[in-house]
């Protein structure tokens, strides 16, 4: 696994860049070691590293003030959304300023007619669902937690959703950002489509914070269906449940969600949503569309299924019905916790081709057997990403060594199997090992473009590439 090394402080640089802040910020300027903590938290295994100050800006103005008093006097910044990525985004190797984008959080746009929205960048996903309700429409990316609109385009976010709506690089139609040096650029228009020059809309969503500062979003936005339809079936195996997502996307049934849940996962949502499934591997589906078209879908994946051993099939159109179900696989995270009183969780996700997801889930419970680790397994399979979450006693350098060993076999096997060490956590601090092992020369590539937008080195150091 990568590792929060500590970077070299420009001491000097960070005292001159802090008082000139601390003046023209004032009272939305902050150094107290409580605050500096909550932005280092990392949600997952890897040290904390608190910034040496936090600022709150309320416009791409200010945000471009802010860097360019940093590179003027070489110092750090890290952009902060919520604090729920998963593999040390938010970390100051280095020291520096940190970003807080939450006061910027205004819908500055909906054109309806065109189906997009502009966003400042705190906006969360939840808000702005909220906000389009009664017009009809509806943001589709579900990464889980709610998120920030900026930090889920940052690391190219994905969730529940993507197997039919895609993930942020396909729903981001243009952005503004602050470049390294304090210059706004905006990187597209609002046109759907676009043969002008490179493509910084794709290059900067993903980048997590390392080219530039997002201060607005341009977000597809699409209708809310006639109908939504929820269904759930439980299987003898996880082979049997792999078998059931491949046949089903083969056939071209367009399904939104199908969610894949272990035993651990199902025993666990049992106890803490009072639900009453069976402990066996489950997929959990949704059907957007016509009335009659969500539940035919259904029921096709019912026969698909049946085929290869499911069994306990349901369906359901009421919006209650559904939410529950939904509700329990969200509140996955914490339920799946309450294995292991006291634990800590260790979050990672890989992602392979559907043909290879049976191969890779059933390796992953066998590693975690092998190791004696308890770590369930949740997967977004209808495009071959799953997760697993280590619970394990931190304080146990021996289950910390096998935790690693673990995590390290996930992301190398899905290498090999031609898939990729992240599906949508990201690279971070936590995946660096693993990038050049996925992608060799091209990561070169890589760098050079982080030295040509960034020379100073000031955005977000330390993260996709490590040390420079």
């Amino acid at each position: 696994m990568g590792q929060a090394i500590d970077l070299p402080r420009n001491e000097d640089g960070i005292a001159s860049a802090l008082g000139i802040l601390k003046q023209k910020f004032g009272d939305r300027f902050h150094t107290g070691q409580a605050i500096r903590d909550q932005h280092a938290h990392t949600t997952t295994w890897l040290t904390p590293q608190p910034p040496d100050a936090v600022v709150f800006p309320m416009s791409t103005q200010e945000v471009s003030d802010i860097v360019k008093v940093c590179a003027t006097h070489r110092v750090p910044v890290i952009p902060y959304g919520t604090g729920t990525s998963l593999e040390g985004h938010v970390n100051a190797p280095a020291g520096g300023v940190c970003v807080d984008m939450t006061s910027m959080d205004k819908i500055i746009a909906v054109n309806a007619e065109d189906l997009d929205c502009v966003v400042q960048p705190g906006v969360t996903r939840e808000q702005l669902n909220t906000y389009l309700r009664d017009r009809g429409l509806f943001f589709p990316i579900d990464p889980g937690a709610n998120a920030s609109l900026g930090g889920m385009a940052s690391t190219r976010a994905s969730g529940t959703n993507a197997v039919r709506y895609g993930t942020m690089k396909d729903n981001v139609i243009a952005l503004e950002a602050v470049m390294a040096d304090g210059r706004v650029i905006r990187t597209a228009q609002r046109a759907k489509k676009s043969s002008a020059g490179y493509d910084l809309t794709r290059l900067l969503v993903g980048s997590e914070g390392t080219l530039g500062l997002i201060t607005e979003v341009t977000l597809k936005l699409h209708g809310i269906p006639e109908a939504i339809h929820a269904a759930r079936m439980s299987f003898p195996s996880i082979d049997a449940a792999c078998q059931a997502v491949m046949t089903t996307i083969q056939y071209g049934i367009p399904v939104a969600r199908i969610e894949l849940m272990d035993e651990l996962n199902i025993k666990a949502a049992n106890a803490y949503a009072g639900l009453d499934l069976p402990e066996t591997p489950l997929l959990l589906l949704e059907f957007h569309g016509s009335d009659s078209a969500v539940v035919e879908h259904a029921e096709m994946f019912g026969s698909i299924a049946e085929d290869v051993g499911g069994f306990d099939f349901q369906a359901t159109g009421s919006t209650e019905e559904r939410n529950k179900l939904w509700q329990a696989r969200h509140d996955l995270y914490w339920a799946t916790m309450s294995l292991r009183p006291g634990a800590q969780g260790v979050a990672t996700d890989v992602c392979v081709p559907i043909s290879r997801l049976a191969e890779a889930v059933t390796g992953a419970q066998a590693k975690a057997a092998e190791l004696n680790l308890l770590s369930p397994i949740v997967g977004h399979v209808g495009d071959g990403n799953f997760h697993s979450l280590v619970l394990l006693d931190m304080e146990d350098a021996d289950e910390v060594a096998r935790t690693e060993e673990f995590t390290a076999y996930l992301a190398e096997e899905a290498i090999r199997m031609d898939g990729t060490c992240t599906g949508e956590h990201g690279i971070g601090q936590g995946k660096i090992p693993y990038l050049v092992k996925e992608l060799g020369a091209a990561t070169e590539f890589m760098t050079a473009i982080k030295g040509a937008f960034d020379p100073l080195n000031i955005m977000n150091p330390g993260k996709i590439f490590g040390p420079r």
